[in-house]
């Protein structure tokens, strides 16, 4: 491994070679924190380290794959060939780890090793039915629908927080609720556990719940001689605290994180979490930081610094680059989000005509509604544009029809998979898969049972073939990977029933069936899709586009992890940055700075942020012109302005500026005058025009302008009351 090693910097090389206790690697943006990662993994390994007693926790499968290739292309180069990489067998997400240890020690926790994972659409569904038995959709005043009971849900297993407290600090509207979303959470954990389900909340949780009972803990630790985990700066209080259970003093844990870049409170992830970890351990755990950045300028990377520099607390850390070209980071000033609008699309248009490809360039914003004026432009001058997002690839029905037979194959108890698969015969609606329900609840949740029953309608020339894939499937005749393709068969005439675009939907199905040939077992398939979906399915391929190039949009959250050579990033104001959603504690206003700051550091070489001075009131006339104004971010005070390049952009609408003032020998003492309004006037005096006689009003046909009119009579206050009575 010398040779690798070498290639690192000083601090990787710290980091990769450390040996004395638990360590906390502080990974500054853009600094090789995967690299100094697989590599430590790799030194591990080729110091005598049994790769099946490495435990590797990561965030998503992609990240936990792309470190054992890493670690395998290194040990390769230092074995010639000979990589141990390979048995990284407990390399995952903490859910899919979570999965296989529940199944392992179920007995002792009370678990049947065959349960179902439920996806988050499954879990909504099942608490909108319990809402229903429970009377709670029909009370007076509005009960937060299903997602925001699940959102609420998992916000307080996550955070172990107590529901009051949830409630009281992020879903204010529905306080009142609390003794009925005790009732409905209480009941919902009785559904699971009467149907061998877990919801993906469950997974930690009931891993949380094993650690905590110290045999089993060590049980569980005696297993693994290190354990890696990364973006730890993500975690939530469950997942700090398995860590602390399944290693009590430290012994061969790494963490690799950075605090700055903490932005998910929203998932339950706490920044507390890296900022106290080496103060969990005696003696305390090591810190090593990571500075040296390999993506940006020094100069946007001095804008950063400084503005992270600001937070209250965090880990010292100043990123520097070899990098020196470059200007400063432009903060761009424009009259409002119009003009913000014409000048990001004309500057992206610039950045192409200069070599620049639309790909690597990307407009960041804090939420998705901030993109949309620009959006509109973009689409009118025809520029291609990429906004991230779509449908989730198990949220598809033609999807999950398919999943929920196996599901339900797979457990018997598993009603909601029983209630979608059943639905899916002619004629069988809620109520008949109630009955077959029933039916087979009494019978022990035997699905040879289903033989026996007797649908209504025209189900009943389906049921026999239906129940024979049942059958089939839950005895597990065929091998695993042809399972899936009997169920294709069975569901494919019915596709084309419910669907009209069911050509499109059957592409899908083959690649679900290509995707389940790289698991192993059924169990695993179903648990792992569920823990780490595919992001999107679609219907027909769209025309072939005549520019493969595009820009990109982004919020911020989504951005995390990617870096592009130009970078805008719109609306730079209290109220968007931060949000004036997410002013409410320290915590949330600490974490919005932390948000800018992973927007800057997404930049390589060009970056803008955009600081629209008007936003214009909604929902008033087409042209109307009332409008905020809007400060500047709080996160860029002045005394770090100097980092930046100011530029203000004038509307080219408005006319260019008069010059000075024209000389003249006429004077008039305007201010007099005005006071002169409000002073009891001389008869017959305009204050407007001191000296000067006012015309008469004309009466009954007189020429009023030769008379001169009498002198005005004092009036007593009565008096002008009384003339002002009649109007």
């Amino acid at each position: 491994m010398d040779k690798q090693v070498d290639q690192l910097n000083p601090a990787q090389r710290s980091a990769v070679e450390y040996s004395n206790g638990p360590l906390l690697i502080i990974a500054g943006a853009g600094s090789g924190k995967t690299a100094t990662l697989a590599h430590r993994v790799a030194e591990l390994i080729v110091r005598g380290a049994d790769p099946r007693r490495v435990l590797l926790l990561t965030f998503t499968r992609r990240a936990a794959a792309e470190m054992i290739r890493r670690a395998q292309l290194l040990l390769g180069k230092a074995r010639a060939g000979n990589s141990a990489a390979g048995g990284l067998t407990w390399a995952g997400t903490f859910h899919s780890i979570a999965n296989r240890l529940l199944r392992l020690h179920a007995p002792a926790i009370g678990l049947d090793p065959s349960f179902t994972v439920l996806d988050r659409e499954d879990s909504a569904d099942l608490l909108d039915w319990l809402r229903h038995q429970l009377g709670l959709a029909k009370t007076e005043k509005r009960f937060p629908r299903k997602a925001t009971c699940l959102a609420i849900y998992s916000r307080v297993v996550n955070a172990q927080e107590p529901l009051g407290n949830c409630l009281q600090q992020s879903f204010t509207w529905y306080v009142e609720w609390e003794p009925q979303l005790r009732q409905l959470f209480a009941a919902y954990v009785d559904a699971k556990r009467a149907r061998h389900v877990l919801d993906y909340d469950d997974l930690l949780l009931y891993w949380w719940m094993m650690m905590a009972e110290p045999r089993l803990a060590a049980k569980v630790g005696e297993r693994f001689d290190h354990v890696l985990v990364d973006e730890y700066q993500d975690t939530n209080k469950l997942q700090a605290e398995i860590l602390l259970r399944l290693k009590p003093d430290g012994s061969g844990v790494t963490v690799v994180g950075d605090d700055a870049q903490s932005i998910y409170s929203f998932r339950a992830a706490s920044v507390r979490n890296i900022l106290d970890f080496p103060a969990q351990y005696s003696p305390p755990a090591a810190v090593i930081t990571l500075e040296q950045n390999y993506r940006s300028s020094q100069p946007i990377l001095d804008a950063a610094n400084a503005t992270i520099g600001l937070a209250k607390r965090r880990f010292t850390k100043d990123l520097f680059s070899t990098r020196k070209q470059g200007g400063r980071p432009l903060l761009v000033t424009v009259n409002d989000e119009a003009e913000q609008v014409r000048y990001v699309a004309e500057r992206v248009l610039a950045e192409r005509e200069a070599g620049l490809a639309l790909k690597r360039q990307a407009v960041l914003f804090r939420a998705a509604h901030h993109s949309d004026a620009l959006e509109v432009e973009l689409a009118r001058r025809n520029i291609p544009f990429v906004k991230y997002g779509g449908l989730r690839f198990l949220e598809a029905a033609h999807i999950k029809d398919v999943l929920g037979i196996l599901r339900w194959a797979e457990n018997p108890r598993d009603a909601i998979a029983a209630f979608r698969s059943l639905q899916l015969l002619t004629g069988v609606g809620p109520a008949g898969a109630g009955h077959a329900w029933e039916w087979l609840e009494g019978r022990g949740f035997d699905l040879q049972a289903l033989n026996a029953f007797s649908p209504a309608g025209a189900s009943q020339t389906e049921w026999p073939s239906f129940c024979d894939l049942l059958r089939s499937l839950h005895a597990q005749t065929a091998a695993w990977p042809g399972q899936i393709g009997n169920v294709r068969r069975w569901y494919e005439p019915r596709l084309e029933a419910l669907h009209g675009d069911a050509h499109a939907r059957s592409g899908d199905l083959e690649q679900l069936e290509q995707i389940a040939g790289g698991f192993e077992s059924r169990e695993r398939f179903l648990s792992e899709l569920t823990l780490d979906p595919p992001s999107a399915t679609g219907a027909e391929a769209g025309p072939p586009l005549l520019d493969e190039d595009y820009l990109v949009l982004s919020t911020i959250h989504s951005a995390k992890g990617q870096e592009w050579d130009a970078v805008f990033v719109l609306n730079v104001v209290d109220g968007c940055i931060p949000s004036d959603m997410a002013t409410g504690t320290p915590a949330e206003i600490e974490e919005e700075r932390r948000l800018l700051y992973v927007a800057m550091t997404r930049a390589k070489s060009s970056l803008h942020l955009l600081r629209p001075l008007r936003f214009f009131v909604r929902q008033q006339s087409r042209y109307g012109d009332r409008h905020v104004i809007a400060p500047l971010t709080r996160f860029l005070p002045d005394i770090i302005l100097d980092r930046f390049e100011r530029v203000t952009i004038h509307d080219p609408a408005r006319p260019p500026g008069d010059g000075p003032p024209e000389p003249t020998n006429v004077h008039i003492d305007v201010a007099a005058r005005l006071q002169a309004l409000w002073t009891a006037p001389t008869a017959g005096t305009s204050p407007l025009s001191p000296g000067r006689s006012l015309p008469p009003r004309k009466s009954d046909g007189q020429d009023a302008a030769c008379e001169t009119p009498p002198a005005p009579r004092p009036c007593s206050l009565p008096a002008i009351r009384k003339a002002g009575a009649g109007g």
